[in-house]
């Protein structure tokens, strides 16, 4: 209560600037995030000083000390970035100088130049992000700075702080209109339009494995796409989205094959369709690899073929989309996929030799195991299928655990784990198995991706999160081709089955909110996230085919540019005339003070009391008093009041005091 009473007797310059430095420091915290540290520790030191300035009345710093300060942060932009020019360096430099102008606050001018600069400051948070919550935290900074500017020009008087941000509400409400007219009709013309896309991507799938890599990803719960069925929505265990498939491996880690063979000697992808397709739509969210991790199987074949709009994509021979360029953006792909399929030659080719390479030196107990089961007579014919069965057998029976947590491993990993601590994730078992098989002289292969998605869909879109990142193997048979093997199956069928993916421990905001009610928290989680997606698919994907789309139910039967720019420049000259009439209607509206006058002497002229119309409320009462005495003692003391209030703070009620001096002269009739 103390700081509230303080802060009300403030002088209104000091108040003033108080605010229009917290509305700053609002606009300018979510660049502190992407810029250098330096940065907003100088901003932040800077805003800071002007408080205690403003706090106690104590004098700017003079121009020499500003261009010294001005002349540092150059300096150290240049000496991070190594130019002035470019988005990270200008935009380091835009905070510095908001900052720094708050030291120039001598006149109303500088307070408009800083609030004008703070708009621009707001446009330049969109290069980094475009994101629902950005979206919510550059609006009560717009909101802000307007108040700001509405202060500005009210330097009379002491105008409360609420009025001023109704009038800046006001102000922004009767402007929304024009901007859903020009977001919804205005062009959009590539690659113009839109914002740079070079902002980092977030975590996700690798084009390479180690152990432990899928497990980290268990740890993110960000959302990897989204999808939506038009139709049947198949079972969790048929959801296998493709990723990078991996085939050589040098003892440590898992990287993309680089074939040894000529290219007409390698395995090709061969796929066969059957059954009916399944439609599906993807909203990818941006990654950092050029890959699309579509639904097993998605062909290239047909009028279903996944299209992006100026990109290639490409389906490898083994089985995964690329793209000719990182997935640096939101993008949205539309599909179908065959979950009957299959894949790569039905009969051996010299390429598949690589395909059972092993590195020299590595998981020697591994090797000796499988040369040893191999020469048993029972297992000295298997095929492929057998063998495999024999190892997941091994897997099930051998008191293999399941975990996110199964710690370091050393040179020889999969020697560790296959036959010492039998802790792992889906990768352990993946990586064992494809080593494993590769010792029975079989080709096989790891796969990553993703696997199954969240229970329940959210506005029809099923989610799939960065910890469904999942890798099995692949292991060719005679006559089949490339099979699906997931050993995680074998030691946790409920992560495949029903995708119920480990959970690594909550920190201390989220294990309270889980503790208190996790439906709730999972409730909050959805709200948050349906309207995220409903931002993305309403906003940030609103394209030029929507536009004619618009144009096309509005009764345009083949829309063009030309009928987009038609429509908005007449909706536009609509309400430029609409806004010029409201403006003349204004002008010769009377004022509401004049008419409450005017009433006024029509009243006291009813009772006999004889007044001018430029007479002021205090002769009116004088005159009253003189004419009704006694009588007329509650009209002259409202007149009275009324002549107070209209120089007083605050806003005057005209209409509650005409009321009461209506009583009043009925009264003194």
């Amino acid at each position: 209560m103390k700081l509230r009473q303080r802060l009300t007797h403030l002088p209104r310059n000091t108040r003033d600037t108080l605010f229009h430095l917290l509305v700053i420091g609002w606009t300018i915290a979510p660049h502190l995030l992407h810029l250098p540290a330096w940065c907003g520790v100088m901003a932040t030191a800077l805003l800071g000083w002007r408080v205690r300035l403003a706090l106690t009345a104590s004098a700017l710093p003079s121009r020499w000390v500003v261009s010294g300060l001005l002349v540092l942060a150059a300096a150290l932009t240049l000496w991070g970035e190594r130019t002035l020019l470019g988005k990270e360096a200008g935009i380091t430099m835009l905070v510095v100088l908001m900052s720094l102008k708050t030291l120039e606050l001598r006149a109303r001018r500088d307070a408009l130049v800083v609030l004008f600069l703070g708009f621009f400051l707001v446009l330049t948070h969109f290069l980094y992000s475009q994101s629902l919550g950005t979206g919510l935290w550059l609006l009560v900074a717009v909101w802000g700075l307007l108040t700001a500017l509405v202060l500005a020009h009210m330097p009379v008087g002491r105008p409360p702080l609420w009025r001023a941000g109704l009038i800046a509400a006001r102000t922004a409400a009767l402007g929304l209109p024009v901007m859903v007219v020009l977001f919804v009709l205005f062009p959009r013309i590539g690659p113009l339009w839109g914002l740079p896309q070079d902002a980092a991507a977030r975590t996700g799938l690798s084009g390479s494995l180690r152990m432990g890599g899928v497990a980290s990803l268990a740890e993110d719960d960000s959302i990897a796409f989204r999808v939506r069925f038009p139709g049947a929505v198949p079972a969790p265990a048929q959801m296998y989205w493709r990723g990078p498939v991996l085939s050589n491996f040098d003892g440590r880690e898992w990287t993309r094959l680089a074939p040894t063979f000529p290219v007409a000697l390698r395995p090709r992808l061969e796929l066969q369709l059957q059954g009916e397709p399944l439609p599906y739509e993807m909203a990818l969210e941006a990654s950092r690899l050029p890959l699309l991790p579509l639904l097993e199987m998605t062909p290239d074949e047909g009028d279903d073929t996944p299209h992006i709009p100026g990109w290639l994509l490409t389906l490898r021979p083994d089985g995964q989309w690329q793209v000719d360029r990182p997935v640096s953006e939101r993008v949205r792909i539309q599909a179908s996929a065959w979950l009957d399929h299959r894949h790569g030659p039905r009969s051996a080719v010299p390429g598949l030799r690589d395909l059972v390479r092993l590195p020299p030196g590595y998981n020697p107990r591994l090797l000796e195991w499988a040369a040893a089961l191999r020469a048993q007579p029972a297992h000295a014919d298997a095929d492929a299928p057998a063998l495999a069965q024999l190892l997941l057998r091994h897997i099930r029976s051998g008191s293999y655990t399941y975990t996110l947590q199964p710690g370091e491993y050393g040179r020889d990993a999969i020697d560790e784990f296959w036959f010492d601590r039998k802790l792992g994730f889906c990768e352990h078992y993946a990586t064992a198995f494809v080593v494993a098989m590769r010792a029975f002289d079989v080709p096989a292969r790891v796969v990553t991706g993703y696997q199954g998605a969240d229970p329940e869909p959210q506005d029809g879109w099923w989610i799939v999160r960065q910890r469904h990142a999942h890798a099995w193997a692949e292991v060719w048979h005679e006559g089949s081709g490339w099979v699906r093997i997931d050993p995680t199956a074998a030691v946790a069928p409920e992560r495949v089955q029903r995708s119920f993916s480990l959970r690594p421990p909550a920190g201390l905001m989220a294990g309270a909110f889980d503790t208190i009610d996790p439906a709730l928290a999972m409730r909050l989680r959805n709200a948050w996230e349906s309207a995220n997606n409903r931002w993305n698919q309403w906003v940030l994907n609103y394209s030029r085919g929507q536009q004619f789309d618009l144009l096309h139910e509005l009764g345009f039967e083949a829309p063009t540019w030309q009928d987009l720019a038609t429509l908005l420049v007449g909706l536009l000259c609509s309400a430029a005339l609409a806004g010029a009439g409201w403006a003349w209607w204004d002008r010769r509206r009377q004022d509401p003070w004049q008419r409450l006058q005017r009433r006024v002497q029509q009243r006291l002229a009813a009772l006999g009391v004889a007044v001018l119309p430029h007479h002021p409320p205090r002769a009116r009462a004088e005159q009253v008093r003189a004419a009704l005495g006694a009588r007329g003692e509650a009209v002259a003391g409202l007149l009275e009041a009324l002549d107070r209030e209209r120089y007083a703070e605050g806003r005057v009620s005209l209409r509650s005091w005409s009321r009461r001096f209506s009583a009043a002269a009925r009264d003194a009739a």
